[in-house]
């Protein structure tokens, strides 16, 4: 595939030694300071669009490859109150979409066991439930895309949760979420159940990005040739 890379970052720079790896090419690249080059003219000879920009830049990027047919895997958090726009766009271009807030196939597994989880412990309600989220000290948004999701896999399989909140502002029926920056710290969630006699907990913690990099590749190479809006579930066969 000929892929175009949207965000040059660590992450931009980890796909890019990745989809090499595995025989594809990079034709464009797109970061903060030659945003204009995300034209028709660039962009016509790539198969896929891989975003890994900022918050702020996100949707605007993606609309812009939807707009042009060209389906895209985007990995940025923190912009998702537009993604209803970009999958009407997609389904409107008739192209593909995928975006998840974590492509580390171990996080995926994560995902899966922490819905399960929260599935048994309705029955034992002794038990309350928090979420730790660690992440580099240039990380953006707070919390993590993959703490929301933690907690939102937790909220749709049981009853005694209605949505999430800060550590620093505890609200009744809340999954409570403690953030950390620190470092150059890649990744670590954890997911804690804890009671008056016992605690058990859920944990991934990533040693560096090639995990992230990996999936995002194996997402592109997933939705390359298909129509339509896509998660990681789909890619892994879950």
């Amino acid at each position: 595939m000929n892929i175009a890379l949207i965000g040059y970052g660590r992450m931009g720079h980890e796909i890019e030694e990745i989809a090499i790896s595995r025989g594809h090419m990079i034709k464009l690249i797109i970061d903060k300071d030659n945003t204009e080059d995300l034209n028709e003219r660039n962009i016509k000879e790539v198969d896929v669009a891989i975003e890994f920009s900022s918050p702020d830049a996100a949707f605007k990027n993606i609309s812009v490859c939807l707009g042009m047919k060209i389906p895209v895997v985007s990995g940025t958090t923190g912009w998702l109150k537009d993604f209803d726009k970009a999958s009407d766009l997609c389904l409107k271009n008739e192209t593909s979409f995928i975006h998840a807030s974590n492509f580390s196939i171990g996080v995926n597994i994560l995902f899966r066991l922490n819905s399960e989880l929260a599935r048994q412990m309705e029955h034992y309600r002794n038990y309350s439930v928090s979420i730790e989220e660690i992440h580099h000290i240039k990380k953006l948004d707070a919390p993590s895309g993959t703490a929301i999701a933690l907690a939102e896999g937790i909220k749709k399989h049981h009853s005694g949760y209605t949505g999430w909140c800060s550590d620093r502002n505890k609200t009744e029926k809340s999954i409570p979420i403690r953030s950390i920056r620190e470092g150059t710290i890649p990744g670590t969630h954890t997911v804690i159940w804890d009671s008056e006699i016992d605690s058990l907990s859920l944990k991934h913690e990533a040693r560096n990005r090639k995990g992230f990099a990996l999936g995002a590749v194996i997402s592109a190479e997933f939705i390359y040739g298909k129509k339509g809006i896509f998660t990681m579930n789909d890619v892994l066969g879950f």
